[in-house]
């Protein structure tokens, strides 16, 4: 039915559906639609048609359909429900998502949320809130299925049917002994391919992934991605279990953590997106820029100390944008490099040696066949063999340096316990434009007489 249909058209469609009270035609359009699209849809929805949508949705549909929309819309969502509604979705929420949202809003909400809510959800969630920020204890569902190891299968599917709807992920199913400590996970397939009175402990596999709960969570999303898993188990002390990471949570921190690099990379601060204020984008961009302005003017500087050598030879200025220019690129691509493989790999001695090494042969193969290409077009251009050597082999220097300042400033930052995104493309690029000119001007006042 909506295969075809935009959601300009669908929106139209439900308006006209809630306002002649057609509940079983608007039942069958929302069958047909995803979560994610049921809350886009709400967010493109004229406001004054807010409540009578909603009141034609399921607490379920709406529970699912919170979790995919932004705060100020979750918060809409529950002014238009009003407060025996708002209970029911919070109680149905995952806990993980719950936390998100009661992170952002006024203590006073935050308590009136919390104190709507059953007492064992609401203990749940205040643990969740206990854990540092982007941690693994931040991001976890308690919604798991656990299982003792002298279960058998039976037994776990029937626990497994039980606990089904209110679980998060019922891929896995975590084995613990009697002090909740992990012991075994066994596969959904596991359970299936098995016996009925084969044990847990027979099928469970006893060498399990797992993460502390405190551990950062770039680490979960690491080793989610290296092991290709689609939940990994949450221990705390002694290796109790406490909780579950599911893949969906990864995929929402990769994107916030390339968010956040990006934005350090950028020297832009915190989030600016299309809809921040130009005042608010501004105050955010010129901490960055007011310093980047200082440290440029070391770059006029160093011109005025080399003015009688750019004088004497004026056609050096030609040669200025680009030796700084390509410095700064070849830089930036560096720290590209470096700030995306920290990500992926764990750093040891031989990992940084090996990535210096073929960084620093990468800057001398593009210095040498940049540095040939611009000292011939000096010398056809100018027709000064000398100038398109000085040219030449400042481009080959500052290439270099300018590959190995990329690789080694983000590598010293990550060895301080400094984000390395925070040496972001705009310093590098203006460090590196003064490193390019003491070198430039430097190698042209040294062959100053014969360029004359």
């Amino acid at each position: 039915m909506v295969k075809n249909m935009t959601y300009d058209e669908i929106i139209l469609r439900m308006i006209l559906l809630v306002r002649d009270g057609k509940r079983k035609e608007f039942r069958d359009l929302i069958d047909e639609l995803q979560p994610y699209d049921m809350a886009s849809i709400f967010k493109e929805m004229p406001e004054k048609h807010y409540s009578r949508f909603l009141s034609f949705l399921t607490v379920e549909d709406i529970t699912d359909m919170i979790q995919e929309l932004e705060q100020e819309y979750q918060l809409v969502v529950f002014n238009k429900v009003g407060k025996d509604k708002g209970i029911q979705i919070v109680n149905k929420m995952d806990n993980d998502d719950l936390v998100q949202l009661l992170e952002e809003v006024d203590p006073e909400l935050k308590k009136q949320f919390l104190s709507s809510m059953e007492d064992e959800e609401s203990k749940a969630v205040q643990t969740l809130m206990n854990y540092p920020p982007e941690t693994a204890g931040r991001i976890m569902t308690n919604r798991f299925v656990w299982i003792n190891k002298h279960y058998t299968v039976m037994d776990a599917v029937t626990k497994l049917k039980s606990f089904a709807e209110l679980a998060e992920s019922i891929n896995y199913l975590y084995v613990i002994n009697d002090k909740k400590q992990l012991v075994g996970v066994v596969s959904y397939r596991d359970l299936i391919l098995g016996e009925a009175t084969d044990t847990i402990a027979d099928l469970m596999y006893e060498r399990v992934i797992s993460i502390h709960a405190k551990e950062d969570q770039e680490e979960v999303a690491k080793l989610i991605e290296r092991y290709d898993f689609l939940a990994i188990p949450v221990v705390e002390e002694d290796n109790v279990l406490v909780g579950i990471v599911t893949v969906d949570d990864v995929i929402d921190i990769v994107i916030q953590e390339a968010n956040e690099d990006y934005e350090k990379f950028a020297a832009s601060g915190k989030s600016i997106d299309f809809d921040t204020k130009a005042f608010v984008a501004s105050y955010r961009r010129l901490p960055w820029l007011i310093l980047l302005l200082f440290i440029g003017l070391i770059s006029g500087s160093i011109i005025s100390v080399f003015e009688e050598t750019l004088n004497k030879v004026v056609a050096l200025a030609f040669f200025m944008p680009m030796i700084a220019g390509m410095t700064g690129n070849t830089g930036t691509q560096s720290l590209a490099v470096v700030v995306r493989g920290l990500i992926q790999n764990d750093l040891d001695k031989k990992v940084v040696t090996k990535l210096i090494l073929r960084e620093l042969s990468v800057g001398l193969m593009i210095g040498v066949i940049c540095g040939i290409l611009i000292t011939l077009i000096a010398l056809f251009w100018q027709g000064n063999p000398l100038l398109g050597l000085v040219v030449g082999s400042s481009l080959l220097l500052t290439l270099i340096i300018g590959t190995m300042a990329g690789t080694v400033i983000p590598l010293i930052l990550h060895k301080l316990n400094i984000d390395p995104a925070i040496a972001s493309g705009p310093l590098i690029t203006t460090v590196n434009d003064i490193l390019s000119l003491l070198i430039y001007f430097g190698i042209a006042t040294a062959f100053l007489n014969q360029l004359l």
